[in-house]
Protein backbone atom coordinates (compact mmCIF):
# COMPACT_ATOMS: atom_id res chain seq x y z
CA UNK A 1 0.00 0.00 0.00
CA UNK A 2 1.68 3.22 -1.14
CA UNK A 3 0.38 6.70 -0.46
CA UNK A 4 2.17 9.65 -2.00
CA UNK A 5 2.12 11.88 1.11
CA UNK A 6 4.75 11.55 3.84
CA UNK A 7 2.49 12.50 6.77
CA UNK A 8 -0.40 10.29 5.64
CA UNK A 9 1.98 7.43 4.77
CA UNK A 10 3.52 7.62 8.24
CA UNK A 11 0.08 7.57 9.87
CA UNK A 12 -1.16 4.64 7.79
CA UNK A 13 1.90 2.50 8.36
CA UNK A 14 1.94 3.21 12.10
CA UNK A 15 -1.54 1.69 12.26
CA UNK A 16 -1.29 -1.98 13.14
CA UNK A 17 -4.31 -3.68 11.57
CA UNK A 18 -4.84 -4.10 7.83
CA UNK A 19 -8.55 -3.37 8.33
CA UNK A 20 -7.77 0.03 9.89
CA UNK A 21 -5.29 0.83 7.10
CA UNK A 22 -8.00 0.13 4.52
CA UNK A 23 -10.48 2.34 6.40
CA UNK A 24 -8.00 5.22 6.27
CA UNK A 25 -7.29 4.67 2.58
CA UNK A 26 -11.05 4.60 1.77
CA UNK A 27 -11.47 8.04 3.35
CA UNK A 28 -9.40 9.51 0.53
CA UNK A 29 -11.38 8.00 -2.33
CA UNK A 30 -13.64 9.91 -4.74
CA UNK A 31 -15.62 12.69 -3.12
CA UNK A 32 -13.69 12.77 0.14
CA UNK A 33 -11.14 15.48 0.62
CA UNK A 34 -9.42 16.07 3.92
CA UNK A 35 -8.22 19.51 4.94
CA UNK A 36 -4.63 18.19 4.89
CA UNK A 37 -5.02 17.44 1.17
CA UNK A 38 -6.63 20.79 0.55
CA UNK A 39 -3.75 22.73 2.05
CA UNK A 40 -1.17 20.49 0.38
CA UNK A 41 -2.80 21.08 -3.02
CA UNK A 42 -2.82 24.83 -2.41
CA UNK A 43 0.87 24.77 -1.46
CA UNK A 44 1.68 22.82 -4.64
CA UNK A 45 -0.37 25.28 -6.75
CA UNK A 46 1.50 28.22 -5.20
CA UNK A 47 4.81 26.56 -6.03
CA UNK A 48 3.70 25.83 -9.60
CA UNK A 49 2.59 29.45 -10.08
CA UNK A 50 6.19 30.63 -9.66
CA UNK A 51 7.11 29.07 -13.04
CA UNK A 52 4.27 30.63 -15.04
CA UNK A 53 5.30 32.18 -18.36
CA UNK A 54 3.20 35.35 -18.59
CA UNK A 55 5.12 38.10 -20.40
CA UNK A 56 1.92 39.74 -21.73
CA UNK A 57 -0.79 39.64 -19.06
CA UNK A 58 1.53 39.40 -16.02
CA UNK A 59 -1.27 37.30 -14.46
CA UNK A 60 0.33 34.17 -12.99
CA UNK A 61 -1.80 31.11 -12.28
CA UNK A 62 -0.76 27.86 -10.62
CA UNK A 63 -2.74 24.66 -10.25
CA UNK A 64 -2.32 21.29 -8.58
CA UNK A 65 -4.57 18.33 -9.34
CA UNK A 66 -4.80 15.12 -7.30
CA UNK A 67 -5.61 11.76 -8.85
CA UNK A 68 -7.85 9.17 -7.22
CA UNK A 69 -4.72 7.25 -6.28
CA UNK A 70 -3.27 10.34 -4.56
CA UNK A 71 -0.64 11.50 -7.04
CA UNK A 72 -0.35 15.27 -7.40
CA UNK A 73 0.50 17.08 -10.64
CA UNK A 74 1.23 20.78 -10.86
CA UNK A 75 0.75 23.17 -13.73
CA UNK A 76 1.00 26.86 -14.60
CA UNK A 77 -0.21 29.11 -17.37
CA UNK A 78 1.92 29.53 -20.48
CA UNK A 79 1.16 32.53 -22.69
CA UNK A 80 1.75 33.02 -26.38
CA UNK A 81 1.96 36.33 -28.23
CA UNK A 82 -1.06 35.41 -30.37
CA UNK A 83 -3.03 34.57 -27.17
CA UNK A 84 -5.34 31.79 -28.43
CA UNK A 85 -2.69 29.01 -28.13
CA UNK A 86 -2.10 30.06 -24.50
CA UNK A 87 -2.51 27.17 -22.07
CA UNK A 88 -4.06 27.59 -18.65
CA UNK A 89 -2.57 26.20 -15.44
CA UNK A 90 -5.48 23.81 -14.86
CA UNK A 91 -5.12 22.20 -18.28
CA UNK A 92 -1.33 22.02 -17.92
CA UNK A 93 -1.72 20.07 -14.66
CA UNK A 94 -4.48 17.88 -16.12
CA UNK A 95 -2.52 17.13 -19.32
CA UNK A 96 0.57 16.15 -17.32
CA UNK A 97 -1.51 13.67 -15.30
CA UNK A 98 -3.28 12.27 -18.37
CA UNK A 99 0.10 11.88 -20.09
CA UNK A 100 1.15 9.64 -17.18
CA UNK A 101 -1.98 7.51 -17.66
CA UNK A 102 -4.31 8.94 -15.00
CA UNK A 103 -7.98 9.33 -15.86
CA UNK A 104 -9.72 9.86 -12.49
CA UNK A 105 -9.29 12.83 -10.20
CA UNK A 106 -10.48 14.07 -6.80
CA UNK A 107 -9.68 17.77 -6.75
CA UNK A 108 -7.74 20.68 -8.15
CA UNK A 109 -6.44 23.77 -6.37
CA UNK A 110 -6.02 27.01 -8.31
CA UNK A 111 -4.21 30.19 -7.26
CA UNK A 112 -3.68 33.27 -9.36
CA UNK A 113 -3.02 36.95 -9.43
CA UNK A 114 -1.04 39.75 -11.02
CA UNK A 115 2.71 39.46 -10.94
CA UNK A 116 3.43 42.58 -8.94
CA UNK A 117 5.11 43.57 -5.70
CA UNK A 118 2.36 46.09 -5.06
CA UNK A 119 -0.22 43.28 -5.29
CA UNK A 120 1.32 40.34 -3.41
CA UNK A 121 -2.00 38.69 -2.54
CA UNK A 122 -3.73 36.26 -4.84
CA UNK A 123 -7.30 36.69 -5.98
CA UNK A 124 -9.82 33.86 -6.25
CA UNK A 125 -9.17 32.63 -9.77
CA UNK A 126 -11.80 30.20 -11.08
CA UNK A 127 -11.06 28.02 -14.13
CA UNK A 128 -12.05 29.39 -17.53
CA UNK A 129 -14.77 27.68 -19.56
CA UNK A 130 -12.33 25.59 -21.61
CA UNK A 131 -10.65 24.31 -18.43
CA UNK A 132 -14.02 23.48 -16.89
CA UNK A 133 -14.93 21.48 -19.99
CA UNK A 134 -11.62 19.59 -19.92
CA UNK A 135 -12.04 18.82 -16.22
CA UNK A 136 -15.56 17.60 -16.99
CA UNK A 137 -14.10 15.11 -19.45
CA UNK A 138 -12.26 13.27 -16.65
CA UNK A 139 -14.02 14.25 -13.43
CA UNK A 140 -17.39 13.47 -11.92
CA UNK A 141 -19.17 16.85 -11.63
CA UNK A 142 -20.83 16.08 -8.29
CA UNK A 143 -17.71 14.80 -6.53
CA UNK A 144 -14.76 16.61 -8.07
CA UNK A 145 -13.65 19.56 -5.92
CA UNK A 146 -12.29 22.86 -7.20
CA UNK A 147 -10.36 24.76 -4.55
CA UNK A 148 -9.96 28.48 -5.22
CA UNK A 149 -7.35 29.93 -2.91
CA UNK A 150 -5.87 33.26 -1.96
CA UNK A 151 -3.54 31.52 0.50
CA UNK A 152 -3.18 28.23 2.33
CA UNK A 153 -5.65 29.49 4.93
CA UNK A 154 -8.02 31.52 2.72
CA UNK A 155 -9.83 29.32 0.23
CA UNK A 156 -13.25 28.29 -1.07
CA UNK A 157 -14.23 24.81 -2.24
CA UNK A 158 -16.78 24.16 -4.98
CA UNK A 159 -17.83 21.06 -6.86
CA UNK A 160 -17.35 21.05 -10.62
CA UNK A 161 -21.14 20.95 -10.92
CA UNK A 162 -21.45 24.19 -8.93
CA UNK A 163 -19.06 26.00 -11.29
CA UNK A 164 -20.21 24.24 -14.45
CA UNK A 165 -23.93 23.34 -14.14
CA UNK A 166 -25.77 21.46 -16.88
CA UNK A 167 -22.44 20.50 -18.42
CA UNK A 168 -21.93 18.29 -21.45
CA UNK A 169 -19.82 15.21 -20.73
CA UNK A 170 -18.74 11.87 -22.20
CA UNK A 171 -21.99 10.17 -21.12
CA UNK A 172 -23.92 12.51 -23.45
CA UNK A 173 -22.30 10.77 -26.43
CA UNK A 174 -23.36 7.25 -25.44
Amino acid sequence: MYVNYPILSFFIFQTSSRKRKMEIIKKFKLGKLKLDYTKLLIEKAILARKNAYVPYSKFKVGAAIITNNNKIYGGFNIECSSYSPTNCAERTALFRAVYDGHRNFKAIAVVGGKESESCPLFSYTPPCGVCRQMLREFCHPLYFKIILAKSVDDFKIFTLDELFPLSFGPENLK
